[in-house]
């Protein structure tokens, strides 16, 4: 355990006083280390899963209490990406909260607890969060950036070419792996990627998907026609190998996930494949790769008993779907296979 240093005017207290007033100044440092509020710096912290090790640094938090906050919200979140296969994607990773505050406390443009949240590669930080310092443990809670972050941990660095496929799989999961924790209601998780499908939809036709990059305007089709791909990928793992995506992604990273990697999108998708796609991953992505319209889900959504009526999602009460529809949402029984075997 580290060292506690006592704020100066304590120390000079204890010093005049110490001839005289031995018990006064045991009294006073054992106040000052007790007080919630005292100032801190940086706040650093680990949550371990098995072998693996997630340090999470809240930078600037203020006082314990709001360190106390931030961390528990932060486990939360690690705790729902562990619903995807069990353990950290990688041996060691970091996350990085620092405080922000909010422009203009009167606008509501601001209103976003997390506005903004990146992954980084190669520097030892691999996820970075901008939190308001205003906000409050429940927006925190109900938000998904931070979830969408840490499910960037599960692939390799994509470049340009593969930034549909990253970041379609951070929003699917952002959904998914909420509704696993009990974050996020089953039924709610579809209706936003519902609503996510629809928005980028309307964004209309343009460039292939491997050719967008960052293509300003597009950032909505990027992210959830790469959200499509990976629940279509999802859907034909169960169906056609008796597998799942998580249970193929967990294998990949088993065998060979390295943080600082960067792979070129196809070389990624065959990974997949040999880890127990079986050619599932390759012909979808030819297939998404290759369009310059957003993907039709109508496919996907009779298998899940879903339709649209006024821009409302429906559920169907059929019992197949529903069953589909609940084991997506559900945290998967874990494989008991040691780490590293693949098919």
């Amino acid at each position: 355990m580290a060292a506690r240093v006592l704020p100066l005017p304590t120390l000079l207290l204890c010093a005049a006083l110490a001839a005289t007033a031995a018990p006064a100044c045991a009294q006073a440092a054992a106040d000052t280390a007790n007080n919630k509020h005292l100032a801190i710096g940086a706040d650093e912290r680990v949550i371990r899963a098995g072998d693996t090790r997630l340090r999470v640094i809240v930078e600037n938090p203020g006082d314990r209490e709001r360190a106390d906050e931030l961390h528990r919200w932060l486990d939360e979140c690690a705790q729902a990406a562990l619903t995807a296969f069990g353990h950290f994607p990688l041996r060691e990773a970091t996350v990085r909260i620092r405080l922000v505050p909010r422009r203009g406390r009167d606008s509501s443009r601001d209103s976003s607890p997390v506005p903004w949240g990146q992954t980084r590669r190669g520097d030892g930080v691999a996820v970075l969060l901008y939190v308001r310092d205003d906000a409050s443990l429940a927006e925190l809670r109900a938000d998904w950036t931070a979830v969408h972050e840490l499910s960037h941990l599960f692939h390799p660095y994509l470049g340009d070419q593969g930034r549909w496929l990253a970041e379609g799989l951070a929003s699917y999961y952002q959904n998914v792996l909420r509704a696993r924790a009990g974050l996020l209601d089953a039924d709610e998780a579809w209706r936003r990627l519902d609503g996510g499908f629809q928005r980028g939809r309307a964004v209309g036709a343009g460039r292939r998907m491997d050719q967008v990059g960052w293509s300003r305007g597009s950032t909505m089709r990027i992210y959830w026609a790469g959200a499509a791909y990976w629940l279509d990928a999802d859907l034909a793992l169960r169906r056609e190998r008796g597998t799942t995506l998580e249970h193929v992604l967990g294998r990949y990273s088993d065998c060979c996930l390295d943080g600082d990697e960067h792979l070129e999108p196809r070389a990624f998708v065959d990974a997949l494949d040999r880890a127990g796609g079986r050619g599932v991953f390759a012909r979808l992505y030819r297939r998404y790769a290759a369009m310059t319209e957003f993907p039709p889900l109508d496919a996907a959504y009779r298998e899940l008993g879903l339709s649209t009526a006024d821009g409302a999602l429906r559920l169907s009460a059929d019992a197949d779907a529903a069953r589909l529809r609940r084991a997506i949402m559900s945290a998967p029984r874990r494989d008991p296979s040691p780490r590293g075997r693949g098919d």
